[in-house]
């Protein structure tokens, strides 16, 4: 088992771009991505309704290590701060397998 830390992200589609670009300046290669996410937030209600990508979200989560981290949490601040969503950050092992 190894220790790592468990970012769990849910911005706007619009955002999906933004996140994969810093994801990739800070050589984080692997991440997962959900498209089309529900849920409810400061923004009111995202239920993907509509002729636009701006009532649908996107989720991310990433496994890495706490200097990944440290090095992608003020660039994701930033589009989070500007475009609203919410990042989590929790401890998590890794079934090396």
């Amino acid at each position: 088992m190894r220790d790592l830390k468990r970012v769990e992200i849910v911005t706007g589609t619009l955002e999906t771009r933004k996140v994969i670009d810093i994801l990739k300046k800070h050589e984080i290669n692997g991440y997962t991505l959900i498209k089309n996410v529900l849920g409810s937030g400061d923004k009111g209600i995202q239920d993907g309704e509509g002729l636009h990508n701006a009532f649908q979200n996107t989720y991310f989560i990433i496994a890495c290590s706490v200097e990944e981290l440290d090095r992608i949490k003020e660039p994701l601040r930033a589009v989070l701060k500007k475009s609203g969503g919410v990042c989590l950050v929790s401890d998590a092992k890794w079934l090396i397998h």
